[in-house]
């Protein structure tokens, strides 16, 4: 009995030496580019997002992973500005017209990006097409050089970025209405404004400059504070979560837990100590219950070996391409919809069928769109799976 004893201590040292180990390594920079308001990492905006109280003094700074249509159709939110740092920003048809009335009210948007994707047929980026809107990347030289053309606001030296962090630029865009706020080195514009109404359009080619890596430069925090200030103080700031994929997906209790590193560790340790314990009173003290199996579901073996086999390939493109065939195969049976061409008189016809609504139609036709063009990630693929299934709930 001492030696079991001695074997559970030893046993329990180990395990405790190792999560110490594990929880002290150190970890490799990712210098992927998130722009995630979460992230700690180079090009996370982990900074940015926390600083905005000191940069808009009084105001309430809230994240919003709404849609661009949902977000800004509700009529309660007025007096705001509106933040965008994403790699990529899509504008529909139904986002730019309520991003119209949001800014004709007085508000002020504010959108970093250096690609506006989704021309799509029927489905265009609505935003860059009417803005008439390209970005471009300045690839000369190592280190880009950038100012504002406001003397206010202009350096005497340039700011000097490496690394990417200021190439792009607007290689086109609408000059009969634009304001040109900053421009690079080679005199392209980085930056401009639109006026709408009583609000303002801001629009900057480079995101990167406002994240950490960014930010922990002198003239990095210099340029992105001054940037955010063309914008008004407003009673509330929106930091957008959306576009880069930042929507809450686990909503249990034990998001907490995971969330804090330190209470991640103490439930592991707490997992191993029950594990233990239970080795430990594994010993019976009764006669052995016989055990009745049950009789096995061969469906359930089947569905489950086959859903293991498309975990361990991760081919996102492959399911996501069988959920697509599948789903319009559902629309031409029960609603006798043709779906060899995928436009806006789909989109329609989508809609009144089914009564889902013509947002709910515009974006998930987008969305297919963009499955079929794109390299499938997770958050692409789950998205997708979220539109599917938002259909068939509001089409029973």
């Amino acid at each position: 009995m001492r030696s079991l004893k001695l074997i559970y201590i030893v046993a329990i040292t180990l395990i405790v030496v190792y999560l110490v180990a594990e929880y002290n390594k150190p970890h490799p920079t990712l210098w992927k580019p998130t722009l995630s308001y979460n992230d700690k990492i180079p090009y996370g905006t982990y900074i940015a997002y926390r600083e905005l109280k000191q940069l808009f003094p009084g105001a309430e700074v809230k994240g919003t992973n709404r849609t661009f249509y949902d977000q800004f159709h509700d009529t309660s939110i007025v007096n705001s500005n509106y933040i965008i740092i994403s790699g990529d920003v899509k504008f529909n048809k139904y986002d730019f017209r309520e991003l119209l009335k949001y800014l004709e009210k007085g508000n002020s948007v504010f959108i970093a990006t250096n690609s506006y994707p989704g021309k799509f047929t029927g489905l265009k980026n609505v935003l860059a097409d009417t803005l008439k809107i390209e970005t471009n990347l300045e690839l000369k030289s190592n280190e880009t050089s950038i100012n504002f053309t406001n003397n206010k606001l202009k350096r005497n030296k340039d700011y000097k970025f490496n690394n990417g962090i200021a190439s792009g630029y607007f290689s086109t865009f609408d000059t009969s209405r634009a304001v040109v706020l900053g421009k690079n080195g080679s005199g392209d514009p980085n930056f401009i404004s639109y006026k709408f109404g009583k609000g303002t359009l801001f629009l900057c080619a480079n995101p990167e400059l406002f994240t950490n890596y960014s930010l922990l430069s002198e003239q990095g925090a210099d340029y992105a504070a001054k940037a955010l200030s063309y914008m008004p103080v407003q009673p509330v700031v929106y930091w957008d979560h959306f576009q880069n994929g930042d929507i809450e997906k686990d909503m249990s209790p034990l998001r907490v837990f995971f969330s804090n590193p330190s209470l991640q560790w103490a439930y592991y340790l707490s997992l191993g100590g029950m594990l233990i314990f239970i080795l430990y009173e594994m010993k019976r003290r009764q006669r052995i219950i016989p055990i009745i199996e049950p009789l096995r579901n061969s469906t359930v073996d089947f569905v489950n070996v086959v859903g293991q086999v498309y975990y361990e390939q991760r081919n996102n493109a492959n399911i996501a391409q069988k959920k697509v065939v599948y789903f319009l195969e559902h629309l031409r049976t029960v609603y006798h919809l043709k779906t060899n061409v995928l436009d806006k008189e789909f989109i329609e016809r989508l809609a009144q069928k089914t009564g889902i609504g013509d947002t709910l139609a515009g974006e998930l036709v987008m969305h297919l769109h963009y499955i079929n063009g794109q390299r499938v990630t997770d958050d692409d693929l789950i998205k997708l799976n979220q539109l599917i299934e938002q259909f068939y709930i509001k089409s029973r």
